[in-house]
């Protein structure tokens, strides 16, 4: 569906307290009008509950982590408040935050604002008939927006604090391999094959850089006038500094194509534009992401083999929680057939360079 990030009723369970809420806007804004708060629930993601939170003309977004427990340093809302803190004065696509809390709701939230446009992930808005021109642009932004943001010197803002870019490869395979174990449910075949295989050909990391590492298109947000034009990015919750090689790993992985295989393409549902005719594929969506940063890119098998392990440990983590109870969204209800594929794919991309 192509949305532009319309807003759905507050799902059973996922409950704010309006009162509460209501009270701390009040006392933090100027200007309110009378109105009385006003909550929606953005219906998309999986991850993080996101809420639009208006009163009268004002309106804001708040994030916090889901219901239930949540993996040991996932959903740290104190953290992605301080990367857009940090990066929204000197990259302007992450939104501006306003306030941070840590118990008035029973959990840590943030509100940030609000920003207006199309998101784009499974179709154009009805009626649109994309030129191979237009999602050829689409992709060319896509590759500018990634060389752009690493290209920010990380040096002059505190992400540096709350990030360790030494050995982050390392950590990473070896984390995301414990994450995996510790929200497992069915027996997968190949698994401990790919991440042997993982494990054993770390590649040496590149100059560290701001890196999104959830970078995709359906958490971008382009211009109703003119669907080239990026005016937002937003869940910056994976953030940190890092291998840029990992944050185009994590793109591509996502970045799916017309030969891709089928239960690949329709995981989690329809598949994305990117499939359509104009869009570039992975291969050049890469090449023009090295020949415009200078970066060698030489190695992306492996973080691309990586980019759908992390993916389906992702899905995996979700699943976990449905399986547990700690959601009833119906959605990953067959999340488990997602991940085995997404393990076999990866299984398979590894097998390339062997």
């Amino acid at each position: 569906m192509s949305i532009s990030l319309d807003t759905i009723p507050v799902r059973d369970g996922e409950e704010l307290n309006r009162r509460k809420l209501e009270s701390f806007i009040r006392e933090n804004f100027d200007q309110l009008s009378d109105d009385s708060l006003t909550i929606r629930q953005f219906g998309t993601g999986s991850s993080n509950l996101t809420y639009q939170v208006s009163i009268g003309d004002w309106e804001a977004v708040l994030r916090r982590p889901p219901l239930g427990p949540v993996a040991p340093k996932a959903h740290d809302m104190k953290r992605e408040f301080t990367i857009l803190k940090e990066l929204h004065p000197i990259f302007p696509l992450a939104p501006k935050p306003y306030l941070y809390n840590e118990s008035l709701l029973d959990a840590p939230f943030f509100l940030m604002e609000r920003r207006r446009g199309i998101v784009l992930d499974t179709s154009f808005p009805d009626g649109y008939q994309p030129t191979e021109a237009l999602c050829r642009s689409i992709s060319e932004k896509m590759v500018d927006t990634l060389v752009d943001l690493h290209s920010i010197n990380h040096e002059h803002t505190k992400l540096g604090e709350i990030s360790h870019p030494d050995g982050f490869m390392e950590r990473q395979v070896h984390g995301w391999i414990k994450r995996y174990n510790r929200s497992k449910t069915d027996d997968i075949k190949g698994v401990d094959e790919l991440t042997n295989w993982m494990a054993a050909n770390i590649p040496k990391s590149q100059s560290p850089a701001v890196i999104h590492y959830d970078f995709k298109l359906n958490n971008t947000m382009f211009s109703h006038d003119d669907y080239s034009k990026l005016v937002g990015l937003f869940d910056w919750e994976m953030a940190t500094v890092g291998d840029p090689l990992a944050d185009l790993g994590a793109a591509m992985g996502y970045w799916l194509q017309e030969d891709d295989p089928e239960i690949l393409k329709k995981g989690m549902g329809k598949p994305p534009v990117t499939v359509m005719k104009g869009f570039m594929t992975r291969e050049e969506f890469i090449e023009s992401y090295a020949s415009k940063s200078g970066r060698d890119v030489s190695q992306m098998n492996f973080y691309l083999t990586f980019a759908y392990f992390k993916l389906a440990v992702i899905c995996q983590q979700i699943y976990y929680r449905w399986k547990m109870g700690q959601t009833s969204d119906e959605r990953f209800r067959h999340l488990n057939h997602f991940v085995a594929s997404l393990i076999s794919h990866a299984r398979n991309n590894a097998s390339v360079n062997r």
